[in-house]
């Protein structure tokens, strides 16, 4: 199984930046994964809120395979402590041939297809976080998972 991780828009933040980068060099060590980040639709500013999740859901698309587990992280989505998404992880590994694909849309969500082809959804937390965060937070959480389930001292209790 491989990770991938398909996010809207770049990363302004150089720190934030190195520190994701630095986060998938780790998570390589113990299962392939991707970072694909998407250009941001242009002349957003013209486009109603629908319109730019449907240009979004259409980049989204052009990324994905029709073998892919495909996983949206949203507020709205289920809630897991680290140790439960070790389990979460350990189970896709299982379950999961070939890709298991985590979604980071745009500022405005998902367009209908992309919520109609996706498996569940995740939350990292009620509060509301900037997509940049989001992806450091997240890749430290997978990162996090596989030291889990590897028995190594990364994660306290």
């Amino acid at each position: 199984m491989k990770i991938l991780l398909i996010a809207v828009g770049k990363t302004d933040n150089k720190l934030i930046s190195q520190l994701i980068d630095e986060y998938i060099k780790r998570i390589n060590y113990y299962i392939p994964v991707e970072l694909f980040t998407l250009q941001d639709v242009k002349k957003s500013k013209y486009l109603s809120e629908k319109e730019q999740k449907i240009l979004e859901g259409e980049s989204i698309k052009k990324c994905l395979q029709p073998s892919d587990y495909i996983v949206l992280l949203d507020d709205k989505g289920k809630q897991l402590t680290s140790k439960d998404f070790a389990k979460y992880i350990e189970n896709k590994m299982i379950s999961v041939s070939k890709r298991l694909v985590f979604l980071i849309g745009g500022p405005y969500g998902f367009s209908e297809d992309i919520v109609a082809i996706s498996k569940e959804k995740l939350s990292l937390s009620k509060m509301t976080l900037t997509h940049q965060m989001v992806r450091l937070l997240f890749a430290e959480q997978i990162y996090r998972a596989m030291t889990i389930l590897n028995n190594e001292p990364y994660h306290h209790e």
